[in-house]
């Protein structure tokens, strides 16, 4: 599964069983904020939230940016995953 940045629905996505997951996010001059995670119900309780947020803060690393967590499953992702602490602001 890979996570994909759709620039233009401001919007990280995973595809998963013909359905999309996503985290909606709004840039600033120095951070990425994501302000919402969805999961289609079908999916629930199977870690697809989890790929895609982890997916996210790779991509977010990769352009140099920092993340601020604007939704309470990324404040719990990153509290848990603290090898994606350099990233928070």
């Amino acid at each position: 599964m890979t996570v994909r940045d759709n620039k233009a629905q401001s919007r990280f996505e995973l595809d998963v069983e013909g359905t999309v997951a996503f985290a909606n996010y709004r840039l600033t001059p120095s951070a990425v904020v994501i302000t919402h995670t969805e999961t289609p119900r079908a999916l629930r309780g199977r870690g697809i939230a989890s790929e895609l947020v982890k997916g996210a803060l790779e991509l977010i690393r990769a352009d140099g940016h920092k993340v601020i967590a604007g939704c309470g499953f990324v404040v719990d992702y990153l509290r848990k995953n603290p090898q994606y602490a350099d990233l928070a602001v």
